[in-house]
């Protein structure tokens, strides 16, 4: 009777769990910076159906990728909210506030990520090199309304990348974050978690693979360090209780790392991004309400 060598099962298993560990990291990386568009891309809502005049209007940003969007005017104001759409998202994702806000008296501007919507393609990532996107934006609002008093809203990635742009950019006078994020490599490990699958060897990984192949490791992407350079300046954060993609956790964390004057609204059994659909006019008060106390008596930055 021949008898089995351990070591010669040992070492295909292992080879085998590697390779599905690279597979899953590999994924990972590309799932979060691949280049993607949605296929429907061409039939997509626009302002007409909000029934929002507007403009058609692009700028460049500092690696010399053309972003499109659309401004909502209100000129009898310089106050100008900027928002900030998810991960993959496009301006008409944020139509709903968006349309609330122009309502409720501000400008507004929503446009696309590089490689998302109309926008120029670009490599994508989890709110790192969309920054620069956002800056861009920043700078167009501040060229087209001298003085402008802005304000940013950001959901989910885009309010992770609202903190992170409010805390080097001191013209934004005002934040709305939705369903942050506080580290990158916490949101991917409770993905991980989620799916039961070993986190900590995934996650080294998945972000060497993303410092290798998209130029940036997940510790570049850590709002939490940042979130104190905001003060003295309004934070609004907002996380739904039952949000099972970024827990409520995260922007409880944000807060205690954030400086006065701050809020924390908790939407009681909201999901990832849902407190808005929870009670739209509800939400769009309290977020016009926010903007108005904090653009309508803040100096303008020179």
């Amino acid at each position: 009777m021949q008898r089995c060598n351990p070591l010669r099962l040992t070492l295909p298993l292992g080879g085998a769990v590697l390779a599905g560990m690279l597979g899953v990291a590999a994924y990972t990386a590309y799932t979060i910076n691949g280049p993607r568009r949605r296929s429907e891309e061409r039939y997509q809502f626009s302002p007409f159906e909000v029934a929002v005049e507007h403009e058609a209007v692009s700028f460049v940003t500092e690696d010399g990728i053309t972003i499109r969007g659309w401004w909502f005017a209100r000129p009898a104001t310089q106050a100008v909210v900027i928002g900030l759409s998810g991960h993959r998202g496009r301006k008409a994702d944020l139509l709903g506030i968006g349309s609330g806000l122009w309502r409720a008296g501000f400008n507004v501007l929503l446009f696309d990520y590089r490689g998302c919507g109309e926008s120029d393609p670009g490599v994508q990532s989890l709110a790192h090199h969309e920054l620069r996107d956002a800056r861009a934006a920043v700078a167009y609002a501040r060229a087209r309304l001298p003085g402008a008093r802005l304000g940013v809203i950001g959901y989910s990635m885009g309010a992770a990348l609202a903190i992170r742009l409010a805390a080097e950019q001191p013209a934004i006078r005002a934040v709305v974050a939705d369903s942050p994020f506080a580290t990158m490599r916490d949101v991917i490990a409770h993905a991980y978690q989620r799916r039961r699958v070993p986190t900590r060897p995934l996650l080294d990984l998945a972000d060497a693979l993303t410092r290798w192949r998209y130029g940036y490791p997940f510790e570049a992407v850590r709002p939490l360090d940042v979130v104190g350079r905001i003060a003295p300046r309004p934070l609004l954060l907002i996380h739904g209780t039952a949000d099972e993609v970024i827990p409520v956790e995260h922007a409880r964390r944000l807060y205690a790392a954030a400086g006065e004057p701050k809020e924390l609204w908790e939407c009681a059994g909201a999901p990832h991004c849902g407190a808005y659909f929870v009670d739209r006019p509800a939400y769009v008060a309290r977020v016009a309400a926010f903007f108005r106390a904090a653009l309508e008596t803040a100096e303008p930055e020179s």
